[in-house]
């Protein structure tokens, strides 16, 4: 067994610039991973230049971190900062944005909505009310130029034909082919593979990418909903009917704040109290996250906005991202995902997720939906044909990871792949088990090391499959191998993330601070991409 020597510790920023040793350590890692000669230590000046551009970095940019950790990080930041910090940090592309130009066209009010950021949810539009209204109250201070003010907005440009399915502006129809379960008898989710047609519309993809579904809410619900504001399905809005606005172009899940605002304006004593609280984002009655607009109407029910009202305190019917679970290369033509469907109730009506179900319930072979692919921000296969990949993707974080299996054997890729797939049972919940296997059997998947949550008494999840065999994993990262993780951003990726860190530590002879330096050189260069949710 060849022994590897950790590299030594590079000391570029000099002890006495005028840093914090977290700082310096920070620098050290940066430099270390970009500067393969001998550097030269930074003066003091240099030294504060590179701390003043690391604002440019938006340290706060990442998809697992908090949204109170992404404010305190942007604290003193100009507001365009602190609005992009604000997001959900996934580059998702719903908002027909990343990030940080969101943030820019809100503060240079070229945008004025502020309720696209479909990840971050009510926490981000709240958020992004409140830079808002601090940004009218300073427009000077938003750190980036306005711009001009227009009375009329300009009236749509004529889609481009070349840009067709490309943008959620200019979705594509592609044919629904058909779904099939993956979850075996006994299992406790609900996750189905789901096939289009794009032949007929002329898509493309490579993998890595997203693929955005426009659904349509369901028509019973959209019926009920009628029923309980005492209206007609008939009656006009937006020179349309209300049945057709509410089943097309607007959300009908999480109730948002404004329709609270809306029917606190129409009632009054204790219910307004209540009616105001959840609109200031309190949760007075403890089913502030159960309210999606039905239940606001249920729980309201002796207020009956308006139907022009109502539809107005209503946010947009956004279009929804998955993963794409195919390569084109191998399947030209196809295009294949793998979802998830979320079923819950609310006091006693059976709920669930509007695209999902869509998927899972109501589309059926043949029909035709609007969609648009949208390009992958740095989550793609290595240049090199020959670089070995090491995937992480739990759950249907493994979407995208069949993609890239499908993908590197179409096209002979000679590089290693090694999956960490793990799910609640064995025997229900190992989704592509027999393509998996197949793989593996014939040598093309170097390695699958499976991890079940549910099989034991003692739970034992990816991260733990990780840990335990450290040692090959560290050496495939020596040896130059790319990392990557999809799935729950909010504990998966950051439990595979330490695991990461304990293993370059462990095998690599390093400290945890330099472990975590590392990690981080790894993300850098582009060795170690997420695609996290």
């Amino acid at each position: 067994m060849n022994q590897m020597t950790p590299p030594p510790k590079v000391e570029i920023i000099p002890a006495s610039a005028p840093f914090s040793e977290a700082q310096r350590s920070w620098l050290n890692g940066f430099f270390a991973g970009l500067l393969s000669d001998a550097p030269t230590p930074l003066s003091a000046e240099q030294g504060a230049a590179v701390m003043a551009e690391e604002d440019d970095g938006a340290p706060w940019h990442d998809q697992t971190m908090p949204i109170a950790d992404r404010m305190k990080l942007a604290e003193g930041k100009p507001i365009r900062r602190k609005m992009m910090a604000a997001m959900a940090q996934q580059d998702c592309g719903q908002c027909g944005y990343n990030c940080n130009d969101y943030a820019d066209a809100l503060a240079g009010k070229a945008e004025a909505r502020l309720n696209l950021c479909v990840p971050g949810g009510k926490e981000t539009a709240r958020m992004l009310k409140t830079l808002h209204e601090e940004l009218e109250k300073a427009p000077a201070a938003g750190g980036a130029p306005a711009a001009k003010a227009v009375d009329e907005p300009a009236a749509p440009a004529a889609p481009d034909p070349a840009t067709l399915g490309r943008s959620r502006d200019n979705p594509a129809p592609a044919t629904f082919l058909g779904r099939r379960l993956l979850n075996g008898k006994g299992s406790e989710k609900e996750t189905w593979h789901i096939d289009f047609d794009l032949s007929g519309c002329g898509l493309d993809y490579v993998v890595g990418d997203s693929f955005g579904i426009f659904a349509s809410n369901d028509l019973g619900h959209v019926d009920q909903i009628i029923a309980l504001l005492g209206a007609s399905h008939t009656t006009e809005v937006r020179g349309k009917t209300l049945r057709e606005v509410l089943q097309n172009e607007v959300s009908l899940a999480p109730a948002p704040d404004s329709l609270f605002e809306l029917i606190s304006y129409l009632t009054g004593g204790t219910t307004r109290a209540k009616a105001r609280a959840l609109a200031q984002g309190e949760d007075p009655d403890g089913d502030a996250a159960t309210l999606d607009v039905m239940a606001a109407l249920q729980k309201f029910s002796n207020v009956r906005p308006h139907p022009e009202a109502f539809v107005e305190a209503l946010e947009p019917l956004q279009p929804r991202l998955y993963s794409i679970s195919s390569s084109h290369n191998a399947t030209p033509g196809k295009l294949s995902l793998t979802v998830d469907v979320v079923r819950y109730v609310v006091g006693k009506r059976k709920r669930h997720g509007l695209a999902s179900s869509f998927l899972a319930d109501r589309i059926q072979p043949g029909d035709q939906l609007k969609v648009y692919v949208q390009k992958a921000h740095g989550f793609a296969l290595p240049e090199n044909p020959e670089t070995s990949i090491i995937m992480v993707g739990p759950g249907t974080g493994v979407a995208p990871f069949r993609a890239f299996l499908h993908d590197r054997k179409a096209t002979r890729a000679p590089g290693k792949n090694w999956l960490f797939f793990g799910h609640q049972r064995s025997a229900s919940d190992f989704f592509y088990a027999d393509e998996l296997n197949a793989m593996k059997s014939e040598g093309f998947l170097t390695r699958l090391s499976l991890a079940w949550s549910r099989d034991a008494g003692e739970k034992f999840y990816v991260q733990d499959r990780m840990r335990e065999v450290g040692r090959d994993l560290w050496t495939w990262l020596a040896e130059g191998a790319h990392v990557y993780i999809c799935g729950d951003a909010k504990r998966m990726a950051k439990d595979v993330e330490r695991a990461m860190v304990d293993i370059v530590a462990q095998h690599g002879a390093r400290s945890t601070d330099e472990a975590v330096l590392f990690v981080a050189n790894l993300k850098k260069s582009g060795r170690f991409q997420q695609d996290v949710y």
